[in-house]
């Protein structure tokens, strides 16, 4: 899935806040968008092993959710949020495509690392790929919500993310024709980190 999908389902995992501890709402939304990004900066280097843990983020959240509870405070309740949404970015990656650079020709078999296993996890392609309509349609619903619940800020973001949802979805086929037609001809100093995905596609293909 695309990163405003991930990033908005981050924030919406603070919407509870709202009106059981509203004081502890703005925390729990930063934190929920953070933990919805902070997997994805693993882009350019082993995407989805390198910050994806689905089960490491899942355990640590089953710990610090009933602390959070136990014992609400902007630490205890950002640090719950931000595990809950890392988490449900890495487990919510299988339910989409796999690592190919053209996802929607569904020829890879690793979606996420499963550190504690050592084995990659299969694609489950409920959502086809990153940037499919199905993809845009979650960013926009798990927006709708967020607008009415928060505003100032916090507003701008979940806009600006369903604005970058809606112009990756339009050039999404196009940017994977550009990546096949650009790695050839980068500069060697920058090929350590372009993704295998990038190297070995025809972008004739």
């Amino acid at each position: 899935m695309m990163l405003p999908t991930h990033v908005l389902g981050g924030m919406l995992l603070a919407a509870p806040l709202a009106y059981a501890a509203p004081e502890l709402a703005p925390v729990g939304f930063v934190a929920g968008f953070l933990g919805g990004l902070v997997p994805d900066l693993d882009m350019y280097v082993g995407h989805r092993r390198t910050l994806h843990y689905p089960v490491y983020y899942s355990a640590l959240a089953a710990v610090a959710l009933p602390v959070a509870l136990l014992a609400p405070s902007a630490a205890t309740v950002g640090v719950a949020v931000f595990l809950i949404a890392a988490a449900l970015h890495s487990v919510s990656d299988v339910y989409g495509g796999g690592l190919e650079l053209r996802p929607w020709e569904g020829t890879s078999d690793r979606a996420v690392y499963d550190h504690y296993r050592g084995r990659w996890i299969a694609p489950r392609r409920v959502v086809r790929y990153d940037g499919a309509v199905e993809d845009l349609a979650l960013s926009v619903g798990l927006s709708l919500p967020l607008l009415y619940l928060v505003d100032g800020t916090l507003r701008w973001i979940v806009l600006g993310a369903v604005a970058v949802a809606v112009a990756y979805t339009v050039l999404r086929r196009h940017l994977a024709d550009l990546a096949a037609r650009i790695a050839p001809i980068a500069p060697a100093v920058l090929t350590p980190f372009l993704p295998d995905r990038y190297c070995d596609e025809d972008p004739e293909s």
